[in-house]
């Protein structure tokens, strides 16, 4: 499975203080945030290099950054890894008893397919694969 590295996830508490740093104070450009209702959160990605920062902003106080947030407050949420071919990646860890979060992929931001991996079978650190959506 070959895999580089797409973007980090950043839970933020205050974006107005995450672009007063990335922003203002490292001078990095930041796009227009995109909305992805089905997580009811509001990302605003920042590239840097070939990969980028998603800084994740929650739209509600039930999605999944708000429960993050509020468990572990802000900071790095996941890190995403792109893959030509995501089924083929999720069978492969299958294969190899990796828990997953996601058996099967799922709809997510700019259209891309994603699924999770369980922190438990990565020493801690959520992972998030994407095959970008298809032109």
């Amino acid at each position: 499975m070959k895999a580089t590295l797409d973007h980090i996830g950043i839970a933020v508490g205050d974006l107005g203080q995450a672009l007063a740093f990335y922003r203002d104070a490292l001078g990095l450009d930041v796009e227009a945030p995109r909305e992805v209702p089905t997580q009811k959160v509001r990302a605003h990605f920042v590239p840097v290099g070939e990969a980028t920062l998603e800084l994740l902003e929650p739209t509600a106080a039930d999605s999944p950054i708000a429960t993050f947030i509020a468990k572990r407050g802000p900071g790095l949420h996941h890190v995403t890894l792109r893959v030509d071919d995501i089924l083929a990646a999720l069978a492969r860890l299958r294969e190899r008893g990796v828990r997953l979060i996601d058996a099967e992929p799922r709809l997510g931001a700019e259209g891309a397919l994603i699924a999770f991996v369980h922190p438990a079978s990565t020493d801690g650190v959520l992972v998030e694969l994407k095959q970008a959506a298809k032109d």
